[in-house]
């Protein structure tokens, strides 16, 4: 039998709401897509089109029954729901007014999961009726392409319902990895962990953007997409670790502020994609070919790194 509800509810149909809301139809869940705006979900059903042609080219299974409507009538969008997925701003204060407004509108059984990338779950659960009933839910983005999810319990989250979303995730195919409450969870610290680092190189220049992104993608990337830092570790040797990180550790960026390079480029309206420019220019049409340059690359490594065993 199924692990999937019957109904789920994405609240936020923002940059993940239509990923997010495709995934589970197509695992054969009756998913609605709520936002606030009427403009969101406009562009929100003009993305799911995008997002089901990139599903198709993954091979993505398909089972009966799934679909996928949108509106701005939460009550509506809640009714009969068994699964939330909250999905607003990574703002807590509006956060918290949404878990508010969930919570009034719905039984004491149903499930809320956010998708916040790094506000802590007891911190989100601290105003809540039912705060047994918050879980964390990250999915990583573009979700209908990343097979993978960070599932975090706060302190108060209900010990069953770990285990009850782990076989949600497992039923539609994808990797739950069980994780202790910490700020950012995994992914996002050991990403900025990375980021940190590339941007002190890029401060003190040592090396340009184009070389440490080739750098980046080939000398770390391409292994770790096969193999993970501490399989890594051993395949290297515990030795050697041991002998590089006794003196290169020191040396590494331990700054706790953010980058004074990304301040400038902020001051300067140089935003990345969304402004023209950032950490590289693009000219007229430069970001939507590089857009569709990268979702044909994670296609790609989509496909050919499903089918290679977990090593």
């Amino acid at each position: 039998m199924s692990s999937l509800p019957s109904i789920a509810t994405v609240v936020g149909s923002g940059t993940m709401g239509p990923g997010i809301a495709a995934t589970l139809a197509r695992a054969g869940v009756t998913v609605r897509l709520y936002d606030i705006s009427a403009d969101a979900i406009a562009k929100a059903e003009a993305a799911y089109g995008v997002v089901q042609n990139v599903l198709e080219a993954v091979d993505s299974p398909s089972a009966p029954g799934g679909s996928v409507s949108f509106g701005t009538d939460l009550d509506a969008a809640l009714a009969d729901t068994e699964l939330i997925i909250e999905a607003v701003p990574e703002k807590l204060e509006l956060k918290r007014s949404v878990l508010a407004d969930l919570e009034a509108r719905i039984g004491a059984d149903v499930i809320i999961a956010t998708n916040t990338s790094g506000i802590p779950i007891t911190t989100m659960a601290e105003s809540m009726t039912v705060p047994g009933r918050l879980i964390g839910m990250h999915w990583s983005n573009p979700p209908h392409l990343i097979p993978m999810i960070e599932i975090i319990p706060g302190q108060a989250t209900d010990e069953a319902l770990v285990g009850k979303l782990t076989e949600i995730v497992k039923s539609f195919n994808y990797v739950p990895v069980l994780e202790k409450e910490i700020a950012g969870f995994v992914e996002n610290r050991v990403l900025y962990a990375i980021l940190r680092e590339c941007m002190a190189l890029l401060e003190e220049g040592i090396v340009t953007p184009e070389g440490l992104d080739a750098c980046v993608k080939w000398g770390i990337g391409y292994k770790l997409s096969v193999i993970g830092p501490t399989r890594l570790l051993d395949m290297a040797g515990l030795d050697i670790y041991q002998a590089v990180s006794s003196y290169l550790n020191k040396e590494l960026d331990a700054s706790t502020e953010t980058p004074q390079l990304i301040k400038d480029k902020i001051a300067a309206g140089q935003l990345g994609f969304k402004s023209g420019g950032g950490m590289y220019e693009y000219g007229e049409g430069d970001v939507d070919a590089k857009r569709k340059e990268i979702i044909t690359g994670l296609i790609a490594a989509r496909k050919t790194l499903s089918s290679i065993p977990n090593v």
